[in-house]
């Protein structure tokens, strides 16, 4: 096989790997919505419940249900107080149940639940654990879009270098400075700017906090610095590059925002790493 031939096929493969590492952080983690099924006339009704609010501003909840005799409430209180549990009830919009929990600043969190009625005002479904939603302010899309397209393209080089690196293809070199290059203005440069907007910090990761989001892309990039160090001056490392391909490819996998940040109401204090189970 021809160096032409593996390099498309290493092409093929760092895409379809990214691709999948993408979907597979958008359905994986704690701001993914919350899905339940459940069954009505022996008919099947999935409903949908948001776990992340993009902005400060009151989060809608949306139910498609058709049924018009089927009815609810939204019980929900500000997360970790000793707040009372506030009522809200849906209203009707056509064939679906809407209701709106009250926005809060950024970072702060409510846990809710919900419980749905039928025609005779009988329980139909509730769900089996409150959930939590946090409220995040909205980060231009100028800002964001240009960082989620330079760390995901740091990702597809990072995979695409670690197989040149394996396969011993000499551009391999070049490819892990790109690599590197794309990790700094994705991860390290525009990271921290999209965090500010979102949540009023530039960086919530080590020494001074535990974001995990922000510890995951400064693994990544001191893996690559190391590689790409390792690399100059004519030296053949590429074991360095084949471990920082591996080592990025597990932390991708973590689920995004698992440890993320999170407001104290009682000291108005944003903190970070704290893991939820019910989050799941």
């Amino acid at each position: 096989m021809t160096i032409r031939m593996k390099k498309v096929i290493f092409w093929i493969i760092a895409f379809i790997l990214t691709l999948s590492i993408a979907i597979y952080q958008r359905m994986t983690g704690p701001t993914y919505p919350k899905s339940y099924e459940f069954s009505l006339n022996d008919q099947a009704i999935q409903i949908s419940l948001p776990r992340s609010q993009n902005g400060t501003s009151d989060a809608m909840i949306r139910l498609n249900i058709d049924n018009v005799g089927i009815t609810g409430r939204i019980f929900y209180r500000r997360f970790k107080t000793a707040d009372p549990m506030d009522t809200i009830t849906f209203h009707r919009e056509n064939s679906e149940l809407v209701a709106w929990l009250p926005g809060q600043p950024a970072a702060g969190k409510l846990e809710y639940g919900m419980i749905l009625f039928d025609s005779g005002g009988n329980p139909v479904f509730h769900t089996p654990e409150n959930i939590i939603i946090r409220f995040k302010a909205e980060v231009p899309p100028l800002i964001l879009i240009p960082h989620v397209i330079l760390i995901f393209t740091a990702m597809l080089l990072s995979s695409l270098t670690g197989l040149y690196a394996i396969a011993r293809i000499p551009s391999y070199k070049l490819y892990t400075f790109l690599t590197l290059l794309f990790f700094l203005l994705g991860g390290m440069i525009m990271g921290p700017v999209v965090q500010k907007f979102a949540f009023g910090e530039y960086w919530t990761g080590f020494p001074f906090g535990k974001d995990l989001t922000d510890n995951k892309a400064l693994i990544a990039f001191v893996f690559w610095i190391v590689a790409w160090s390792g690399n100059l001056k004519g030296k053949e490392r590429r074991y360095l590059v084949i471990l920082a391909a591996i080592v990025n490819l597990v932390i991708a996998i973590i689920p995004h925002s698992l440890m993320g940040s999170e407001l104290d109401y009682s000291s108005g204090e944003i903190k970070t790493g704290m893991i939820l189970s019910n989050w799941w």
